[in-house]
């Protein structure tokens, strides 16, 4: 007889605002297309426009069930139900230094210096269940990491590794390329992410000029964002400079592309600023609750521009900004920590970067990467 599944709670999503916000125009993936040779060829053109254009894209049809996924909300739920001292244990030791596994407390940086408003944006990271991490949860956790396990191995078989395999197609490189660096039982800083983000008084958003975060981009390859109905993510264009708001979607996934595969095509693959913002006015009584993975290239991966794409040599993308500068170029682990110590630093007050350095790293260009 099977066994039967543990009841974790449910979790109920808000309804979806009813502001005409200006949403940005994404292209959707779907991956129910990946399965031939042609329609593999049809997504990897599509897949072109959305790195070069946006950044960001939807998925749809990646083969893992709504119901798999609203566990995982639930999951996230119950652990930031749990008090806060017992969350507290979980803080790695070297957050400052760029740790970043496990439990991140809210409240570490000032949003608005003038009344003192900290942030309320909490973070629970987990890393990789290939043996080169320590597992060490709260009991909410603990007792359900074979199927947090199961959902994140599932993440690499069904989404990233289809993704990898066209943008390969679309750079005219061998099919298994980007998946060979992104092997999941290698050594990465991948990561599942539960994020909570609390709200505020109608008066605290007036006085945060309507934004909870400020723009960054991700470090990583692409960015896995499962679908929420809180509206607060905005995204920058790369031309007109101006924020979109990014619709929820049912059934999809939004993604984005990051720093490093940004570093690995020499700025062929755009890696997009983006923020949170405060949501709209019929969505402002409720926290906002993430779930979200970070898929990064092999810790020992140097970020060198790819010399072996006809595309890009057709495109003058040979050169990243490292290359340029003639610095050296760092591994996916090096600038994984420099950037995640030096974002510690600047976040401390935001849009205050004196005590922070100006430059990651040699070569990197803070004003395109912040």
């Amino acid at each position: 007889m099977p066994v039967p599944v543990p009841e974790l709670g449910s979790y109920n999503f808000v309804q979806e605002t009813k502001e005409d916000l200006d949403w940005a125009d994404l292209v959707t993936i779907d991956l129910g297309l990946f399965g031939t040779p042609e329609g593999k060829k049809q997504l990897a053109a599509t897949l072109v426009k959305a790195v070069r254009e946006d950044g960001f894209f939807y998925v749809k049809n990646f083969n893992i069930s709504q119901e798999h996924v609203n566990r995982q909300f639930s999951l996230g739920k119950q652990f930031y139900d749990i008090p806060l001292e017992e969350k507290l244990k979980y803080v790695p030791e070297g957050l400052d230094n760029g740790a970043f596994n496990g439990y991140v407390p809210g409240g570490r940086r000032i949003l608005e210096p003038v009344s003192g408003l900290r942030d309320r944006t909490e973070v629970y990271n987990i890393p990789k269940f290939n043996g080169d991490f320590e597992h060490q949860h709260p009991d909410i956790v603990q007792s359900n990491l074979p199927e947090i396990e199961q959902f994140a191995r599932s993440l690499h078989t069904e989404v990233l590794d289809p993704l990898h395999v066209l943008l390969a197609i679309a750079l005219e490189l061998p099919e298994d390329y980007f998946t060979n660096i992104h092997k999941y039982d290698i050594k990465s800083e991948d990561h599942l992410r539960y994020m909570k983000y609390s709200k505020y008084t109608p008066e605290e958003n007036l006085k945060l000029n309507g934004l909870w975060g400020r723009g960054h981009t991700d470090l990583g390859s692409f960015t896995l964002l499962f679908r929420q109905p809180v509206a607060a993510l905005q995204i920058k264009n790369h031309v007109t400079g101006e924020w979109k708001w990014v619709k929820p979607q049912d059934g999809t996934l939004t993604v984005n592309t990051c720093d490093a595969l940004s570093f690995l095509t020499g700025g062929y693959v755009k890696s997009t600023v983006h923020r949170v913002a405060v949501p709209p006015k019929d969505q402002q009584h409720v926290d906002r609750l993430g779930l979200l993975y970070f898929s990064r290239p092999h810790n020992d991966v140097p970020l060198a521009t790819i010399q072996d794409s006809p595309v890009l040599q057709r495109a003058g993308a040979t050169q990243n900004e490292f290359e340029a500068s003639g610095n050296p170029v760092p591994t996916m682990e090096e600038w994984t920590f420099a950037k995640q110590k030096w974002q510690r630093a600047k976040n401390i007050v935001r849009g205050d970067t004196s005590h922070a350095t100006a430059q990651i790293l040699p070569g990197w260009n803070e004003k395109v990467y912040a």
